[in-house]
């Protein structure tokens, strides 16, 4: 982009943002009638261009099926609106409060009012999702957005840039394509919402914090997946592989390394071959997404040849299908004898390779995920409900999945969120809207004289007699 066109459109988004942010002190509570006209506004928009949205995506990507574009983004943002719109009456109820005796007649309300103007920082691996979810949220709430894509989603930007001023005043919402992360996150948002690495997150939370501006940080990470012993390892290959290598592995909440138990290792690989074998032709297949570009692609396979120089055994698991540099596919793998001098042991794989980790007891799977950051997802594959339990209560990540993987992130009543370096804060469903709120409390005092004036200057035996009774009855 040439200096003349980013500066217009720096221009243009200090334009929007100072204007949404006149927009919310003037008409700081939207009513039920407006908050549900702008959600069906964004539902039809997104139900109206699924082709257009998936071509711009296949486009920015080189290839990514449409399918997965309408599974894995466009089905979750549709179905999420239409769940908010039937709930967002309710949730914006006045909350009644318990008002201790020592105020009787008085009245507790906690009422979730719109926090303003939030700004939505997204990545490239699910560009749409990850910008219009937040969004739902927070138009469910009553409040203003404005997105700024990633620079490897142009195509997606430029395409719901058009949509969306077409049917919104930028007053409510708008995606600026061309502003940088720098100028966009210096701004003092009432909420600013980023999705990406640890490393970047803690230079956004400390120009935030500038600001004072409260923040949601989804941030991925090494998510560990676990086969018990119990569980037939066919069917966890089949479950676990469809999330794993869905967008070529690009996925925050993919699995990152697997546990296999050691003497069935051999088991788990034959398995695995089978499944994709069945699933792709070969990594040529438009069904399989390229990595997103030469930098991420250059990324894995020095990943992947770190691994091999110190020991690694890859696996094709589409046989002999070869790289396919001019369109950055690399066919899956997993990848055994791993150990923690790798880099694959190291940093979040982001793409189509799976560490496999044997292992002898559970213990030592526990041991080994709580000496690491806690993680964005955990997978856990047994039937044993009292492994399920003592693994649940042993370990903590943001969300976790028993006998399946990254199907928590599509449940619309669960809070989605990291914890620690994968993230703070929740979206998704009820806990949405509460993330975009601020909960006021109100308290009503009782038109008679209240009790409490009883205690006011000057002090003495009244004063002593009261709060003896107070702390006798814990009024």
């Amino acid at each position: 982009m040439n200096s003349m066109v980013e500066a217009v459109e720096v221009s243009r988004f200090q334009q929007v943002f100072n204007k949404q942010r006149e927009a919310s002190r003037k008409s700081p509570y939207p009513e039920l009638n407006e908050r549900l006209a702008r959600l069906e506004k964004l539902e039809a928009l997104l139900v109206d261009n699924q082709d257009a949205i998936a071509d711009a995506i296949n486009q920015d990507y080189g290839n990514r099926s449409s399918q997965e574009t309408r599974m894995l983004e466009l089905f979750g943002l549709i179905s999420g609106i239409s769940y908010t719109k039937k709930r967002v009456k309710k949730w914006m109820k006045a909350q009644k409060r318990h008002v201790g005796m020592a105020f009787f007649g008085a009245k507790n309300t906690v009422i979730p009012q719109p926090k303003g103007v939030i700004g939505v920082v997204t990545p490239w691996n699910y560009p749409l999702f990850l910008a219009l979810s937040p969004c739902t949220s927070a138009l469910a709430a009553g409040n203003r957005c404005i997105v700024k894509m990633a620079a490897n989603s142009q195509n997606l930007a430029r395409l719901m840039d058009k949509l969306i001023s077409a049917e919104f005043d930028d007053s409510v919402l708008a995606v600026i394509p061309g502003v940088s992360a720098t100028e966009f996150t210096h701004q003092p948002w009432d909420h600013l919402v980023f999705t990406g690495s640890p490393a970047t997150a803690t230079t956004v939370m400390e120009t935030a914090a500038k600001t004072l501006t409260p923040v949601t940080l989804e941030l991925g990470g090494k998510s560990p997946t676990i086969v018990a012993d119990d569980y037939p390892v066919e069917k966890a290959a089949e479950r676990m592989l469809f999330g794993k290598f869905l967008n070529a592995g690009q996925t925050c909440v993919a699995p990152d390394y697997v546990f296999v138990p050691r003497g069935k290792v051999e088991a788990f690989v034959a398995a695995a071959k089978t499944v994709l074998q069945g699933r792709y032709d070969s990594a040529s297949s438009q069904d399989y997404t390229s990595v997103i570009d030469q930098k991420a692609f250059n990324r894995l396979s020095s990943t992947l040849a770190d691994a091999v120089s110190k020991g690694a055994k890859p696996v094709n698991l589409l046989g002999d299908d070869a790289i396919i540099e001019e369109q950055r596919k690399i066919p899956p793998h997993v990848v055994l004898d791993v150990n923690d001098d790798m880099v694959i042991m190291q940093d979040e794989i982001f793409g189509p390779l799976l560490p496999i980790k044997p292992y002898d007891s559970m213990d030592e799977v526990i041991e080994y995920i709580n000496s690491n950051e806690r993680p964005l997802a955990l997978y856990l594959y047994s039937d044993d409900k009292k492994l399920q339990q003592h693994v649940t209560l042993n370990t903590l990540s943001g969300g976790m999945c028993i006998n399946d993987s990254m199907f928590h992130v599509a449940q619309h009543d669960m809070p989605f969120g990291g914890i620690g370096n994968s993230g703070m804060g929740h979206y998704h469903g009820y806990e949405g809207f509460l993330e975009f709120s601020k909960l006021r409390p109100i308290f009503k005092q009782t038109p008679f004289v209240s009790g409490v004036l009883l205690m006011a200057p000057p002090y003495g035996k009244l004063f002593e007699w009261m709060y003896k009774m107070m702390v006798k009855f814990r009024l």
